[in-house]
C-alpha cells in the first residue's frame, strides 16, 4: 500500500504537475525551443545566455516522457526543439555552447558536458520518434569528442578549442559515460560499447580514489588531485555513479564495477546524509567533515536513483524510499509543479529561480522509483494470484 501511494504521488507530479507546467510556459511558443529559467510563479526569466545543455536535457526528459507515458503533448514537444537544436547550436561540424537572449552566438567553444547531453537526448529522442537524423549526429559527436577533444593523459578536454591549464574534472566524464550508455542501447553500436567502457577504465584508475573509497572531484592535466579543490567531493555525484554503474554492469558484467558501486554508496550514506533530512552539496574526501551544508534538488534525485538499484529489496529498502520522498515532497515540491532548487543547511527554502536544467534531475529521479515500485507491486501481486 506504501509502495502504491509512492508511485501514486510521484506519477502525480512528474506528469501532471511538472512537465504540464514546463510545456504549457518553459518553451517558445513558435521557436519550439526551451527557456534557459523561469521564476517560481512560471514565468520567462532572461539570464543572457540560452544553453545547448539546457535545450538537450528539455529534449531528453520530453522523449524519455514521451516513450513512458501516453500524453501526446510531450511528443508533440519533440521535433520543434530537436530542429532549433541542430539549426542553431551546430555550426561548421561542431556544437557551440551558448546563444544570447536575442539567439545570437554566445559562446563559441565546444563543451565536453554539454556534448554528453546530444549524446543522451538525441539518443532517446531516436527512440521516441525515429528520426534518424539524431543517429548521424550522436555518431559525428563521437567521432568529433575522438579526434579533438581525447587527452594523452587519458579521458576528455573540458572543452574545444583546448585549455589544457583548466582544472580538469570528473563530471563531464560522468555524463559521458551516461551518455554512451544511452547510445548504446539505441544502437548497439560497438564504437560507443568501447568508449563507455574506456570512460570506466579511466574512473577505475583515476576517479575513484580507494584510500578514501570516494569519487574525486577535481585533477591537474595529469589526473593527480587538484592542489586547492582535490579535496572536495560531492555525495550527489557519488549516488549518480553508483545508478551508472548498475546499468554499465548490464552492458559489461565487471564485477568492479558493483564493488566500487557499493564503496561509494556507503561513503555517501555514511557521511552525505544530513541527520535532519537531505544530502550536503559537499563533503571531505578525508576527514568526512560537511563543506557545504546547504542542499541543491539534484543530489536527492540521485539518491533515489541510486536507492532503486543498489538497496536490496526488503522492508529497509522501502523506509529508506518513504523517508526520502517525503522529504523530497515537503521541501522541495509544490503542488503546482515548481520546485526548490536550494535548501539552507537548516531545511528551509532559499530564494532561486528554476533552472531549465533541473527536471531532467527530478523527471529521472521519480521515474526510477515509480518502476522500481511497479515491480514490486506485480512481484507481490503475481504472488498472491
Amino acid at each position: 500500500m506504501i509502495l502504491g501511494l509512492i508511485e501514486k504521488n510521484c506519477q502525480s507530479f512528474v506528469f501532471e504537475s511538472l512537465l504540464q507546467k514546463w510545456n504549457n510556459h518553459g518553451f517558445h511558443p513558435t521557436l519550439g525551443y526551451s527557456y534557459e529559467s523561469l521564476t517560481t510563479s512560471w514565468e520567462v526569466n532572461p539570464v543572457g545566455r540560452i544553453r545547448l545543455l539546457t535545450q538537450c536535457r528539455q529534449l531528453y526528459t520530453f522523449s524519455h516522457a514521451s516513450l513512458v507515458d501516453n500524453n501526446p503533448d510531450w511528443k508533440a514537444r519533440l521535433e520543434p526543439l530537436f530542429n532549433f537544436i541542430i539549426q542553431h547550436y551546430y555550426k561548421n561540424d561542431r556544437w557551440l555552447f551558448s546563444l544570447d537572449d536575442s539567439l545570437n552566438i554566445l559562446d563559441e567553444k565546444s563543451d565536453c558536458y554539454a556534448l554528453a547531453f546530444v549524446m543522451l537526448s538525441f539518443s532517446y529522442y531516436y527512440q521516441s520518434t525515429g528520426d534518424k537524423r539524431a543517429l548521424d549526429f550522436i555518431d559525428s559527436t563521437h567521432i568529433f569528442l575522438e579526434e579533438k577533444m581525447r587527452s594523452k593523459q587519458g579521458g576528455y578536454f573540458e572543452s574545444y578549442p583546448i585549455d589544457s591549464t583548466v582544472i580538469r574534472r570528473q563530471n563531464p566524464h560522468m555524463h559521458l559515460l551516461e551518455g554512451y550508455i544511452a547510445a548504446y542501447n539505441a544502437t548497439q553500436k560497438e564504437a560507443y560499447k568501447t568508449a563507455l567502457i574506456d570512460i570506466l577504465t579511466l574512473a577505475k584508475q583515476r576517479f575513484f580514489d580507494p584510500k578514501t573509497n570516494s569519487l574525486r572531484e577535481f585533477f591537474d592535466l595529469n589526473w593527480a588531485f587538484d592542489t586547492t579543490a582535490g579535496h572536495i567531493i560531492e555525495p550527489g555525484h557519488h549516488f549518480e555513479w553508483v545508478w551508472l554503474l548498475h546499468q554499465s554492469h548490464k552492458i559489461k558484467a565487471d564485477p568492479e564495477y558493483l564493488s566500487i558501486a557499493n564503496a561509494l554508496w556507503k561513503k555517501a550514506t555514511q557521511y552525505g546524509l544530513d541527520p535532519n533530512g537531505g544530502i550536503y552539496n559537499q563533503i571531505h574526501a578525508e576527514t568526512n567533515q560537511a563543506l557545504d551544508k546547504e542542499k541543491r534538488i539534484w543530489p536527492i534525485t540521485e539518491y533515489l536513483k541510486a536507492l532503486c538499484v543498489h538497496m536490496n529489496n526488503g522492508r529497509s529498502k522501502e523506509e529508506h524510499l518513504k523517508k526520502a520522498i517525503s522529504f523530497i515532497f515537503t521541501h522541495y515540491f509544490h503542488r503546482d509543479g515548481h520546485w526548490n532548487e536550494f535548501l539552507y543547511a537548516n531545511n528551509q527554502a532559499k530564494e532561486h529561480p528554476l533552472p531549465g536544467t533541473s527536471s531532467y534531475h527530478i523527471f529521472l529521479g521519480l521515474w526510477e522509483v515509480i518502476q522500481w515500485s511497479q515491480s514490486v507491486q506485480k512481484k507481490t501481486n503475481s504472488r498472491v494470484n
